[in-house]
Protein backbone atom coordinates (compact mmCIF):
# COMPACT_ATOMS: atom_id res chain seq x y z
CA UNK A 1 0.00 0.00 0.00
CA UNK A 2 1.11 3.57 -0.67
CA UNK A 3 1.53 5.65 2.48
CA UNK A 4 -0.38 8.91 2.87
CA UNK A 5 2.81 10.96 2.80
CA UNK A 6 4.04 9.31 -0.39
CA UNK A 7 0.65 9.78 -2.02
CA UNK A 8 0.68 13.46 -1.05
CA UNK A 9 4.18 13.86 -2.48
CA UNK A 10 3.05 12.32 -5.77
CA UNK A 11 0.09 14.67 -5.94
CA UNK A 12 2.30 17.70 -5.32
CA UNK A 13 4.80 16.51 -7.92
CA UNK A 14 2.03 15.94 -10.45
CA UNK A 15 0.57 19.40 -9.85
CA UNK A 16 4.02 20.94 -10.20
CA UNK A 17 4.61 19.08 -13.47
CA UNK A 18 1.29 20.32 -14.86
CA UNK A 19 2.13 23.90 -13.85
CA UNK A 20 5.59 23.69 -15.46
CA UNK A 21 4.21 22.25 -18.71
CA UNK A 22 1.47 24.89 -18.81
CA UNK A 23 4.12 27.61 -18.45
CA UNK A 24 6.52 26.16 -21.03
CA UNK A 25 3.94 25.45 -23.76
CA UNK A 26 3.14 29.11 -24.63
CA UNK A 27 6.87 29.87 -24.75
CA UNK A 28 7.44 26.96 -27.13
CA UNK A 29 4.55 28.10 -29.31
CA UNK A 30 5.99 31.62 -29.49
CA UNK A 31 9.38 30.19 -30.45
CA UNK A 32 7.73 28.04 -33.13
CA UNK A 33 5.98 31.10 -34.55
CA UNK A 34 9.35 32.80 -34.87
CA UNK A 35 11.10 29.80 -36.45
CA UNK A 36 11.10 28.74 -40.08
CA UNK A 37 12.63 29.48 -43.46
CA UNK A 38 12.15 33.17 -42.62
CA UNK A 39 13.34 33.89 -39.09
CA UNK A 40 11.33 36.47 -37.17
CA UNK A 41 11.97 38.24 -33.91
CA UNK A 42 9.49 37.97 -31.08
CA UNK A 43 8.59 41.60 -31.76
CA UNK A 44 7.77 40.70 -35.36
CA UNK A 45 5.69 37.76 -34.13
CA UNK A 46 3.77 39.98 -31.73
CA UNK A 47 3.16 42.57 -34.43
CA UNK A 48 2.06 39.86 -36.85
CA UNK A 49 -0.40 38.45 -34.32
CA UNK A 50 -1.73 41.94 -33.58
CA UNK A 51 -2.24 42.67 -37.28
CA UNK A 52 -3.94 39.28 -37.74
CA UNK A 53 -6.39 40.00 -34.93
CA UNK A 54 -7.18 43.37 -36.52
CA UNK A 55 -7.67 41.66 -39.88
CA UNK A 56 -4.68 43.36 -41.48
CA UNK A 57 -2.47 40.97 -43.47
CA UNK A 58 -0.89 43.43 -45.88
CA UNK A 59 2.65 43.16 -44.58
CA UNK A 60 4.89 40.11 -44.86
CA UNK A 61 5.13 39.40 -41.14
CA UNK A 62 1.36 39.35 -40.69
CA UNK A 63 1.01 37.01 -43.66
CA UNK A 64 3.70 34.62 -42.41
CA UNK A 65 2.52 34.57 -38.81
CA UNK A 66 -1.24 34.83 -39.22
CA UNK A 67 -1.89 32.76 -42.32
CA UNK A 68 0.92 30.20 -42.36
CA UNK A 69 2.51 29.61 -38.96
CA UNK A 70 -0.29 30.32 -36.48
CA UNK A 71 -2.73 27.66 -37.75
CA UNK A 72 0.18 25.23 -38.04
CA UNK A 73 1.43 25.76 -34.48
CA UNK A 74 -2.07 25.61 -33.02
CA UNK A 75 -2.86 22.46 -35.03
CA UNK A 76 0.36 20.87 -33.75
CA UNK A 77 -0.63 21.66 -30.15
CA UNK A 78 -4.15 20.28 -30.54
CA UNK A 79 -3.05 17.11 -32.33
CA UNK A 80 -0.20 16.49 -29.89
CA UNK A 81 -2.58 16.81 -26.95
CA UNK A 82 -5.12 14.54 -28.66
CA UNK A 83 -2.59 11.78 -29.40
CA UNK A 84 -1.02 11.93 -25.94
CA UNK A 85 -4.25 11.82 -23.94
CA UNK A 86 -5.49 9.01 -26.20
CA UNK A 87 -2.30 7.10 -25.43
CA UNK A 88 -2.81 7.65 -21.69
CA UNK A 89 -6.36 6.28 -21.96
CA UNK A 90 -5.21 3.20 -23.89
CA UNK A 91 -2.38 2.49 -21.47
CA UNK A 92 -4.88 2.63 -18.62
CA UNK A 93 -7.39 0.44 -20.44
CA UNK A 94 -4.80 -2.22 -21.34
CA UNK A 95 -3.07 -1.78 -17.96
CA UNK A 96 0.24 -1.59 -19.82
CA UNK A 97 2.49 1.51 -19.79
CA UNK A 98 3.83 0.53 -23.22
CA UNK A 99 0.43 0.43 -24.92
CA UNK A 100 -0.30 2.73 -27.84
CA UNK A 101 -3.48 4.02 -29.56
CA UNK A 102 -2.48 2.10 -32.70
CA UNK A 103 -3.04 -1.19 -30.82
CA UNK A 104 -6.74 -1.02 -31.64
CA UNK A 105 -6.04 -0.75 -35.38
CA UNK A 106 -7.05 2.86 -35.91
CA UNK A 107 -3.72 4.02 -37.36
CA UNK A 108 -3.37 1.08 -39.74
CA UNK A 109 -6.99 1.37 -40.85
CA UNK A 110 -6.61 5.10 -41.46
CA UNK A 111 -3.43 4.57 -43.47
CA UNK A 112 -5.19 1.95 -45.58
CA UNK A 113 -8.15 4.27 -46.17
CA UNK A 114 -5.84 7.07 -47.30
CA UNK A 115 -3.84 4.75 -49.56
CA UNK A 116 -7.04 3.42 -51.13
CA UNK A 117 -8.20 6.94 -52.04
CA UNK A 118 -4.77 7.90 -53.40
CA UNK A 119 -4.44 4.80 -55.59
CA UNK A 120 -8.01 4.97 -56.94
CA UNK A 121 -7.58 8.61 -57.88
CA UNK A 122 -10.10 10.01 -55.43
CA UNK A 123 -7.47 12.39 -54.07
CA UNK A 124 -7.97 14.56 -57.16
CA UNK A 125 -11.36 15.59 -55.82
CA UNK A 126 -11.98 17.87 -52.87
CA UNK A 127 -14.09 17.07 -49.87
CA UNK A 128 -15.78 19.43 -47.47
CA UNK A 129 -14.43 22.06 -45.03
CA UNK A 130 -11.14 22.22 -46.89
CA UNK A 131 -10.30 18.56 -46.49
CA UNK A 132 -9.38 16.25 -49.34
CA UNK A 133 -11.06 12.91 -49.86
CA UNK A 134 -7.78 11.35 -48.70
CA UNK A 135 -8.46 12.75 -45.24
CA UNK A 136 -12.03 11.54 -45.33
CA UNK A 137 -10.89 8.09 -46.44
CA UNK A 138 -8.35 7.98 -43.62
CA UNK A 139 -10.95 8.82 -40.99
CA UNK A 140 -13.46 6.30 -42.29
CA UNK A 141 -10.80 3.60 -42.57
CA UNK A 142 -9.66 4.16 -38.99
CA UNK A 143 -13.18 4.03 -37.58
CA UNK A 144 -14.09 0.88 -39.54
CA UNK A 145 -10.92 -0.87 -38.33
CA UNK A 146 -11.68 -0.03 -34.68
CA UNK A 147 -15.30 -1.15 -34.95
CA UNK A 148 -14.14 -4.44 -36.45
CA UNK A 149 -11.60 -4.94 -33.66
CA UNK A 150 -14.19 -4.17 -31.00
CA UNK A 151 -16.70 -6.54 -32.57
CA UNK A 152 -14.15 -9.37 -32.64
CA UNK A 153 -13.31 -8.78 -28.97
CA UNK A 154 -16.94 -8.69 -27.79
CA UNK A 155 -18.92 -11.78 -26.88
CA UNK A 156 -21.80 -12.69 -24.62
CA UNK A 157 -19.38 -12.60 -21.68
CA UNK A 158 -18.33 -9.03 -22.37
CA UNK A 159 -15.37 -7.38 -24.06
CA UNK A 160 -11.99 -9.00 -23.54
CA UNK A 161 -9.03 -6.60 -23.45
CA UNK A 162 -6.64 -9.43 -24.34
CA UNK A 163 -8.76 -10.42 -27.35
CA UNK A 164 -8.99 -6.77 -28.37
CA UNK A 165 -5.21 -6.56 -28.33
CA UNK A 166 -4.84 -9.68 -30.48
CA UNK A 167 -7.60 -8.52 -32.84
CA UNK A 168 -5.88 -5.15 -33.16
CA UNK A 169 -2.62 -6.84 -34.09
CA UNK A 170 -4.43 -8.97 -36.67
CA UNK A 171 -6.30 -6.03 -38.22
CA UNK A 172 -3.10 -3.97 -38.28
CA UNK A 173 -1.31 -6.78 -40.13
CA UNK A 174 -4.20 -7.22 -42.55
CA UNK A 175 -4.41 -3.48 -43.24
CA UNK A 176 -0.66 -3.38 -43.81
CA UNK A 177 -0.85 -6.27 -46.28
CA UNK A 178 -3.69 -4.72 -48.26
CA UNK A 179 -1.83 -1.40 -48.22
CA UNK A 180 1.29 -3.11 -49.57
CA UNK A 181 -0.83 -4.64 -52.33
CA UNK A 182 -2.14 -1.20 -53.26
CA UNK A 183 1.40 0.16 -53.30
CA UNK A 184 2.41 -2.66 -55.66
CA UNK A 185 -0.08 -1.36 -58.26
CA UNK A 186 0.60 2.33 -57.59
CA UNK A 187 2.77 4.52 -59.80
CA UNK A 188 5.75 6.53 -58.56
CA UNK A 189 3.72 9.64 -57.77
CA UNK A 190 1.17 7.64 -55.78
CA UNK A 191 3.94 5.84 -53.90
CA UNK A 192 5.51 9.14 -52.89
CA UNK A 193 2.19 10.52 -51.69
CA UNK A 194 1.49 7.40 -49.65
CA UNK A 195 4.98 7.50 -48.14
CA UNK A 196 4.69 11.17 -47.18
CA UNK A 197 1.26 10.50 -45.70
CA UNK A 198 2.65 7.73 -43.51
CA UNK A 199 5.45 10.03 -42.31
CA UNK A 200 3.00 12.65 -41.10
CA UNK A 201 3.21 16.38 -41.66
CA UNK A 202 1.61 19.71 -40.72
CA UNK A 203 2.35 21.49 -44.00
CA UNK A 204 -1.34 21.37 -44.97
CA UNK A 205 -2.47 23.25 -41.84
CA UNK A 206 -5.16 25.86 -42.33
CA UNK A 207 -7.96 27.37 -40.30
CA UNK A 208 -10.72 24.96 -41.46
CA UNK A 209 -8.57 22.01 -40.38
CA UNK A 210 -7.72 23.78 -37.13
CA UNK A 211 -11.40 24.33 -36.36
CA UNK A 212 -12.22 20.66 -36.97
CA UNK A 213 -9.23 19.54 -34.91
CA UNK A 214 -10.20 21.91 -32.09
CA UNK A 215 -13.77 20.65 -31.99
CA UNK A 216 -12.76 16.98 -31.88
CA UNK A 217 -9.71 17.53 -29.68
CA UNK A 218 -11.62 19.80 -27.31
CA UNK A 219 -14.37 17.22 -26.90
CA UNK A 220 -11.76 14.53 -26.27
CA UNK A 221 -9.91 16.64 -23.71
CA UNK A 222 -13.16 17.23 -21.84
CA UNK A 223 -14.52 13.69 -22.10
CA UNK A 224 -11.53 11.44 -21.36
CA UNK A 225 -10.59 12.95 -17.96
CA UNK A 226 -14.10 12.05 -16.78
CA UNK A 227 -12.99 8.40 -16.92
CA UNK A 228 -9.92 8.99 -14.74
CA UNK A 229 -11.52 7.39 -11.69
CA UNK A 230 -12.64 4.36 -13.67
CA UNK A 231 -9.16 3.94 -15.17
CA UNK A 232 -7.64 4.16 -11.70
CA UNK A 233 -9.99 1.39 -10.60
CA UNK A 234 -9.11 -0.71 -13.65
CA UNK A 235 -5.46 -0.64 -12.58
CA UNK A 236 -6.53 -2.99 -9.77
CA UNK A 237 -8.07 -5.43 -12.28
CA UNK A 238 -11.45 -5.77 -13.94
CA UNK A 239 -13.00 -7.88 -11.16
CA UNK A 240 -11.95 -5.38 -8.51
CA UNK A 241 -13.26 -2.52 -10.62
CA UNK A 242 -16.65 -4.21 -10.95
CA UNK A 243 -16.79 -4.69 -7.17
CA UNK A 244 -16.21 -0.94 -6.85
CA UNK A 245 -19.29 -0.30 -8.99
CA UNK A 246 -17.49 0.48 -12.26
CA UNK A 247 -19.43 -0.51 -15.38
CA UNK A 248 -16.36 -1.96 -17.06
CA UNK A 249 -17.80 -2.90 -20.46
CA UNK A 250 -19.46 0.49 -20.86
CA UNK A 251 -16.20 2.22 -19.94
CA UNK A 252 -14.30 0.11 -22.48
CA UNK A 253 -16.74 0.99 -25.26
CA UNK A 254 -16.68 4.69 -24.43
CA UNK A 255 -12.88 4.83 -24.33
CA UNK A 256 -12.53 2.92 -27.59
CA UNK A 257 -14.99 5.25 -29.35
CA UNK A 258 -13.33 8.42 -28.08
CA UNK A 259 -9.83 7.23 -28.95
CA UNK A 260 -10.95 6.03 -32.39
CA UNK A 261 -12.50 9.42 -33.17
CA UNK A 262 -9.52 11.36 -31.80
CA UNK A 263 -6.75 9.34 -33.44
CA UNK A 264 -8.76 8.91 -36.65
CA UNK A 265 -9.15 12.67 -36.89
CA UNK A 266 -5.45 13.16 -36.21
CA UNK A 267 -4.40 10.77 -38.97
CA UNK A 268 -6.94 12.33 -41.32
CA UNK A 269 -5.62 15.84 -40.73
CA UNK A 270 -1.86 15.41 -40.33
CA UNK A 271 -1.07 11.85 -41.39
CA UNK A 272 0.59 9.20 -39.24
CA UNK A 273 2.61 10.69 -36.39
CA UNK A 274 4.16 7.90 -34.39
CA UNK A 275 5.55 7.84 -30.88
CA UNK A 276 3.55 10.70 -29.28
CA UNK A 277 0.79 8.47 -27.93
CA UNK A 278 3.32 5.95 -26.62
CA UNK A 279 6.20 7.87 -25.11
CA UNK A 280 4.50 10.96 -23.68
CA UNK A 281 2.11 9.21 -21.24
CA UNK A 282 4.91 6.80 -20.33
CA UNK A 283 7.31 9.61 -19.44
CA UNK A 284 4.62 11.54 -17.56
CA UNK A 285 3.75 8.41 -15.58
CA UNK A 286 7.42 8.06 -14.61
CA UNK A 287 7.51 11.65 -13.37
CA UNK A 288 4.06 12.11 -11.82
CA UNK A 289 2.75 8.64 -11.00
CA UNK A 290 -0.14 6.58 -12.38
CA UNK A 291 -3.09 8.61 -11.08
CA UNK A 292 -5.11 9.38 -14.21
CA UNK A 293 -6.59 12.52 -12.66
CA UNK A 294 -3.17 14.11 -13.15
CA UNK A 295 -1.74 11.80 -15.80
CA UNK A 296 -4.27 12.80 -18.46
CA UNK A 297 -3.97 16.61 -18.29
CA UNK A 298 -0.19 16.38 -17.90
CA UNK A 299 0.02 14.05 -20.91
CA UNK A 300 -2.10 16.42 -23.00
CA UNK A 301 0.19 19.36 -22.20
CA UNK A 302 3.34 17.33 -22.77
CA UNK A 303 2.01 15.95 -26.05
CA UNK A 304 1.17 19.44 -27.28
CA UNK A 305 4.65 20.63 -26.27
CA UNK A 306 6.39 17.71 -27.98
CA UNK A 307 4.61 18.13 -31.31
CA UNK A 308 5.01 21.92 -31.36
CA UNK A 309 8.76 21.59 -30.78
CA UNK A 310 9.06 18.71 -33.27
CA UNK A 311 7.28 20.71 -35.97
CA UNK A 312 9.51 23.72 -35.34
CA UNK A 313 12.56 21.47 -35.75
CA UNK A 314 11.07 20.00 -38.93
CA UNK A 315 10.93 23.49 -40.40
CA UNK A 316 14.44 24.65 -39.48
CA UNK A 317 16.74 21.59 -39.59
CA UNK A 318 17.10 21.63 -43.39
CA UNK A 319 15.37 24.94 -44.16
CA UNK A 320 13.87 25.93 -46.52
CA UNK A 321 12.99 22.24 -47.03
CA UNK A 322 10.63 20.78 -44.43
CA UNK A 323 11.05 17.34 -42.92
CA UNK A 324 8.01 15.20 -42.08
CA UNK A 325 7.19 15.85 -38.44
CA UNK A 326 6.62 12.14 -37.79
CA UNK A 327 10.27 11.51 -38.64
CA UNK A 328 11.35 14.16 -36.14
CA UNK A 329 9.22 12.77 -33.31
CA UNK A 330 10.72 9.35 -33.82
CA UNK A 331 14.37 10.45 -34.26
CA UNK A 332 14.26 12.73 -31.23
CA UNK A 333 12.00 10.60 -29.09
CA UNK A 334 13.37 7.08 -29.43
CA UNK A 335 16.85 7.73 -27.94
CA UNK A 336 15.27 9.71 -25.09
CA UNK A 337 12.77 6.93 -24.50
CA UNK A 338 15.50 4.27 -24.47
CA UNK A 339 17.48 6.37 -21.99
CA UNK A 340 14.47 6.55 -19.70
CA UNK A 341 13.96 2.81 -19.90
CA UNK A 342 17.60 2.16 -19.03
CA UNK A 343 17.24 4.39 -15.96
CA UNK A 344 13.69 3.36 -15.09
CA UNK A 345 14.65 2.35 -11.53
CA UNK A 346 15.22 6.02 -10.73
CA UNK A 347 11.52 6.54 -11.46
CA UNK A 348 10.29 3.72 -9.28
CA UNK A 349 9.71 1.26 -12.14
CA UNK A 350 10.61 -2.41 -12.16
Amino acid sequence: MISASLYSQRQQRARLLIAILAAILPCAMALALASGAVSLSFLDVGQGLFDTVLGEAANQNALIVGQIRLPRVLLAAVMGATLAISGAAMQGLFRNPLADPSLIGVTAGASLGAALIIVTGGSLLQGYIGLSLVSAGAFVGGVIAVLFVYRLATSANGTSVATMLLAGIAITALSGSIGSLLEFFADNNMLRRISLWKMGGLDGANYPRLILASVVGGALLVALPRYAGALNALLLGESEARHLGIKVDRIKLALIIWVAVGVGTSVALVGTIAFVGLVVPHIVRMLAGPDHRYLMPASALAGALLLVVADALARVVVAPTELPVGVITTIVGVPFFISLLRNRHHYGMQ
